[in-house]
Formats: C-alpha cells, structure tokens, sequence
C-alpha cells in the first residue's frame, strides 16, 4: 500500500470518528434538553404557572415532534388550556374587567360575547351576585367548534387554537348532517320528546343526558348520553352525543351563535 493512499484511509478514519463524536454528543444534548423541558413543565404546573407550563410542552411538541409522547405532551397542553380557562388568570384571550353599576353576569356576558357560567367559574364565584368596582376575568376570544364524523371527534378551539378534543359519536347510516351551523339553545336536563311521547330528564329512557345545545337545524344539537359505552361510535340518530361531564364543560364554555362546522 503506498504512501498517499494509507494517509487517505486514516485521514477518513480520523473524519467518521468525528462526526461519530458530534451526533453522540447532539444526542446526548437533545436527550439532555428533553428531560430538563420535561422537568421545567413539572415544576411550572406544581407552581400553578399554567400559562408558561403550557409553553414548555408546546416546545417539547414542536422540538421533538417524532417522539412516541407527543400526543400525551398535547393532552397536556389541552389539559393546562382548560385549567386556564376556568382559572382567575389573565390570559392574551382574556381581559380583567370592572364591574359597573348596573352591571349583571348575563350583561356582561352578552357584551364580551361568553357565558355567565364561564364568568362565575373562572373567578370562584358561588353566585350571581357582583359588586360595582370589582375586578373579575373575562374571556374576550369567540370559541368554535369542529366535528369530524370520520373520526368520531369535537375539537373545540378559540380564534385558531385548539382548547380540546372530545371524543363522541355521530349518526349511524351517515344521519349526522354535514355543513355549517350555530348554536341557537342551550338547556339543562333537558326532555326528550320521541316519536309523540314525552320522556322526562332524569329518565333511563332519555338519551339526551344532562345538557342540549341545539343548532340552527331543527331536531339536530350536541347533547349528553345515558350510554357512555356507545361514544366513539357511529350510532345516533343524527345527533352528536358526548358524555355527560363533557357536554357539561362545553355548555358552560359556549355561548349561543358559537359556530359548529361538521365534515365527513
């Protein structure tokens, strides 16, 4: 073997243990920065910092997007979402608002375009009563609504991001309809009228559950269930049903006109 060949191989050598080197070490560091990320949003959410806890776990989403936790980091950052939401913390969608004389929760809530129920959650209020010259959060962002009956999904979201994904079930034999609609009512433990019978609130036979949001479709809304064992599935009949604790949170989120778009 001569001379400038043998100079070739170990000048190779000497550049494969190199980058052999560098990607242990950019390994190392990723492995390093995960974990220091994974514990920085431990210690934030300990703190109740849910916003910044909320951050971190978007970067971890964001930076280590091929990783197998990615969807537990997002359940996590949907979970912060709605501990924020029903949280006093002032948010870049909320405002601190005074009240005036005269003033009401539903007033309120009719001018900022929420819930009075959301109002009395995010600020521990045990009642509608309000006094002039305090200060109490209000949500400011309109909130929408996304059906995917392929999936069996609602993800509901503010402006453009996601607060949360529920699963449900839609129609059986494609009896959900598709399109644009608006929630036009809202009603608490609510009578299911079948076939020229009435069947009260609380009744085994109602399918209807704890709450009903109607839309601008006659006979069509979400609502809750008597059979939570059946969501995820394609089995109403054109309705779609969440389970009672989630149609709950979300009757106490929207208000009415908030826009529910359903797609195949």
């Amino acid at each position: 073997m001569n001379r400038k060949l043998l100079i070739a191989i170990v000048i190779i050598l000497v550049l494969l243990v190199i980058l052999i080197a560098l990607n242990l070490k950019k390994s190392k560091g990723s492995a390093t920065s995960l974990s220091s990320l994974l514990a920085e949003a431990k210690t934030l959410e300990i703190k109740n910092n849910f916003l910044e806890a909320r951050a971190v776990y978007q970067k971890l989403i964001a930076d280590f997007s091929n990783s197998s936790e990615v969807m537990n980091w997002q359940k996590k950052t949907e979970e912060l979402n709605l501990r924020l939401l029903f949280s006093p913390a002032i948010t870049p969608k909320s405002i601190l608002y005074e009240i005036k004389p005269g003033d009401t929760l539903t007033k309120i809530a009719n001018k900022f375009k929420t819930t009075a129920d959301l109002i009395k959650k995010s600020n521990n209020l045990t009642d509608d009563k309000i006094l002039p010259g305090r200060k109490i959060k209000v949500w400011t962002a309109p909130f929408s609504i996304i059906v995917d009956k392929s999936q069996n999904t609602l993800i509901l979201k503010t402006d453009e991001e996601i607060m949360k994904t529920y699963i449900v079930s839609t129609g059986k034999n494609n009896s959900t309809p598709t399109g644009n609609f608006k929630i036009t009512n809202k009603l608490i433990n609510p009578t299911w009228f079948k076939a020229g019978t009435v069947v009260p609130a609380g009744s085994p036979e109602n399918i209807l559950g704890s709450r009903w949001l109607g839309f601008d479709l006659p006979g069509y809304g979400l609502h809750g269930t008597n059979e939570p064992q059946s969501l995820g599935k394609q089995v109403t009949q054109g309705c779609v049903r969440l389970s009672n604790p989630d149609i709950e949170e979300l009757y106490t989120i929207i208000p009415e006109g908030t826009e529910v778009t359903i797609t195949d």
